[in-house]
């Protein structure tokens, strides 16, 4: 076996992970395989007992269990049609506004993040539904893709989210604040958002013209009507979830698969309902449930190397050297995930950072939710920066050739929510309570 120092571990083991990402093999191929060349070279037998124990302790996690359950319950209110009638009702009360129908994605956008919390099937269905509405009244391209993109990625912050399913445990905190935790940045960000929609579209009002009055023409009984029969449905799976977590009556994993259980019967009451959308809902969320557990394993397992060789303290040593202090340190962990985000996985970043950060983080003063949650809306980056950036490559794989959208498109139209997700960030800085009010009203 080799002696080596923790300050070359590290070197190596990152620098590896690095060069294997760079080539293209899958994330946790690259985590597990360093993993084991490093614990075999110096540990030698110890590295596979470490192995079985860091995947022992991830499947019989419980609160791990809400994670699959949070998948079928998305991929059922997919299949369940909602989405449509959403957005035929909120397009008749904001297509009016210059940019009513971004606005209206936007909203819909939060209202599947409640519902749905997979980015994929948010961004195609908020793809599919409000991009050729839009593009038909000549709104502008970038405009269009950018709201897209960025309202369909709040599904991973805004609970339920498979997200702080993962997060919780990791950093041994309770999952339920956690989810209420993101929800008031989740809201904050969808404000953002449609904040700079309405006053760009002011100055440049070419850029989303209002849908002419004889398209919306409704009475307003029947439009008051077409917008409470589409909400009850997601608001009632939302409260049935999330409420019960909020109020004590369940765990995450309980609420999960109420959850579960509601979708289902919101699917058999909008007539969706049959085996093939039962047996397509089970596999689906067996292949991304098993996906996020091979990630989550092989990952769990680089850390707790990477640590017993030490490497923690060389990271530990580097944050509190940083000049500042405290927040020189923390905006050196901000800048290292949004430098991530752009090529890997948030579930590997999850595994290889939470470890090392949350130790840190209180060592150094700050709230332990509030850390976590500045990391997760930080990771909201993730998904709209190239060369990862999941958002932009599912809007440009189901864009038909008669929208005429392009990659290029695309990335501009992005840039600004990244920024408006900075800005997300500093005001949780400068209003901490954004993140946290909420939790400290939770019924324990």
């Amino acid at each position: 076996m080799v002696n080596i120092s923790p300050e070359m571990v590290t070197i190596l083991m990152f620098g590896l992970a690095f060069i294997g990402i760079l080539l293209g093999y899958p994330l946790a191929i690259v985590l597990g395989g360093v993993a084991m060349f490093m614990g075999l070279a110096t540990m030698g037998e110890t590295t596979f007992i470490i192995f079985r124990m860091r995947i022992l302790s991830l499947i019989t996690d419980y609160v791990i269990v809400a994670a699959p359950l949070f998948i079928f319950m998305g991929v059922m209110v997919e299949k369940s049609g909602i989405a449509e009638k959403l957005y035929h009702s909120l397009s008749i009360w904001l297509g009016g506004l210059r940019g009513g129908l971004a606005m209206a994605t936007i909203l819909l956008g939060v209202i599947l993040a409640a519902c749905v919390g997979i980015i994929a099937a948010s961004v195609i269905m908020l793809g599919l539904i409000a991009a050729p509405a839009m593009l038909a009244r000549r709104y502008n391209k970038e405009l269009v893709c950018g709201t897209i993109c960025a309202g369909g990625t709040l599904g991973i912050l805004i609970p339920p989210s498979v997200m702080l399913v993962f997060y919780g445990p990791m950093a041994g905190l309770s999952v339920g604040k956690l989810l209420m935790a993101a929800f008031v940045p989740g809201f904050v960000l969808a404000a953002l958002y449609i904040a700079y929609i309405a006053v760009r579209c002011w100055l440049q009002p070419s850029l989303a013209p209002p849908v002419p009055v004889e398209e919306r023409r409704m009475p307003f009984l029947k439009k008051v009507n077409v917008l409470l029969t589409s909400m009850m449905p997601p608001l009632l799976l939302v409260l049935a979830v999330l409420g019960s977590i909020f109020f004590g009556v369940a765990a995450p994993t309980e609420a999960a698969g109420v959850g579960a259980l509601a979708a289902t019967l919101m699917a058999i009451a909008y007539r969706r309902f049959n085996l093939d959308t039962l047996k397509e809902t089970a596999l689906y969320t067996l292949r991304i449930a098993s996906m996020a557990l091979l990630i989550g394993a092989c990952a769990s397992t680089f850390t707790a190397i990477f640590l017993k060789l030490g490497g923690g303290d060389v990271v530990t040593d580097m944050l509190l050297a940083v000049p500042g202090g405290s927040w020189g340190a923390f905006i050196l962990i901000m800048f290292l995930v949004f430098i991530l985000g752009m090529i890997i996985d948030w579930l590997g970043i999850l595994f290889l950072v939470v470890p090392l950060v949350t130790p840190i983080g209180e060592a150094m003063g700050f709230d332990p939710i509030w850390l976590a949650i500045m990391i997760c809306v930080n990771l909201q980056t993730s998904f709209l920066t190239p060369p990862l950036a999941y958002a932009i490559f599912f809007l440009k794989g189901i864009a038909k050739p008669e929208w005429g959208i392009t990659m290029a498109h695309i990335m501009r139209g992005v840039i600004p929510f990244v920024v408006l997700v900075l800005v997300g960030l500093a005001l949780c800085v400068a209003f901490p309570e954004i993140i946290l009010w909420l939790p400290g009203l939770m019924i324990k």
